[in-house]
């Protein structure tokens, strides 16, 4: 999944896709690169970012959605407002990538249901101003199922079959540093549950810190790139459905090396241990089939 930010203010790239034909040039760029999705944003959720206006948001990505779609390109609309992403669906976006999960508009599993979009529902606690605030947790693994848990069970609610939805751990909102790794490094817990589950390490602070200089200033964004495809590899050997980067060659290459890797592994290799009392309740059909496998 590539990521197109139609925004003045966005932590990676500091608005060079701003203006719609920019916009567009860079998402077919990196369709070139081997990106299978196109993943279009209105509004940044930086650390600390503001609001913007839904009116602004919807003229930032739609002319963007229309015109990807009409290349032929897979597109996912990535807003946390109902209304916005019924728009983009209209318009040819076929996944729903929502930050909250749903927990900043009651509105948003209604569109779900209605539109039969793919959804991805992140783990979320709050907005981009305070979520760093929220990084609390006794098991950041454990603690993260359980609350997309709730939230596949609130989807189901809403009308919303399990094979429309995919999960995504939600790396770096309400989770600084050090929680984003046990997530990753035990990604195996939350694929077994069932659904599929995307990973968006991309350019994140977490790596910036990893890869810090001697004087511990982390590394800026655009030095992270190949922290992110070793991640993009790391997750796609352990059975990650997605990964949502901003450099897609890097990934492209690391995530084949990974399907080569896991090709040639033993049937009767090691198995990810998890606790069978705190799976998500899934339906067997649900593993097998659906438009996110």
């Amino acid at each position: 999944m590539g990521v197109v930010n139609v925004t003045p203010d966005s932590f990676s790239d500091g608005g060079r896709w701003f203006t719609p034909g920019a916009a567009v040039a860079h998402g077919l760029e990196l369709v070139a690169h081997g990106a299978d999705l196109l993943d279009v944003g209105g509004e940044s959720t930086r650390p600390g970012a503001r609001r913007v206006a839904v009116d602004d948001e919807l003229a930032r990505v739609l002319p963007v959605i229309e015109q990807l779609v009409a290349h032929g390109a897979t597109v996912s609309i990535d807003t946390t407002r109902a209304v916005v992403a019924r728009a983009a669906v209209e318009r040819g976006a076929s996944i729903i990538n929502d930050v909250s999960g749903g927990l900043a508009d009651d509105a948003m599993y209604g569109v779900v249901a209605q539109t039969g979009a793919v959804y991805v529902a992140m783990h979320w606690r709050g907005h981009a101003d305070v979520m760093d605030d929220l990084d609390d947790y006794d098991d950041v693994v454990t603690d993260v199922r359980r609350e997309l848990a709730a939230r596949v069970a609130a989807l189901r609610a809403a009308g919303v079959r399990d094979e429309q939805v995919v999960l995504d751990p939600g790396l770096g909102f309400a989770k600084a540093g050090s929680s984003n790794w046990p997530l990753l490094a035990r990604l195996p817990e939350l694929v077994a549950d069932g659904f599929p589950v995307l990973v968006g390490a991309s350019r994140k602070r977490f790596l910036g810190h990893l890869l810090a200089g001697p004087d511990g200033e982390p590394a800026p964004p655009l030095a992270r790139d190949g922290a992110t495809a070793a991640v993009s590899a790391l997750a796609a050997a352990a059975g990650a459905w997605c990964v949502r980067v901003h450099e897609v060659a890097g990934s492209a290459d690391a995530v084949r090396v990974a399907a080569a890797w896991r090709g040639v592994q033993s049937p009767h290799g090691p198995v990810a241990e998890h606790d069978d009392d705190d799976e998500l309740p899934v339906d067997e059909d649900a593993r097998t089939g659906g438009s996110t496998r």
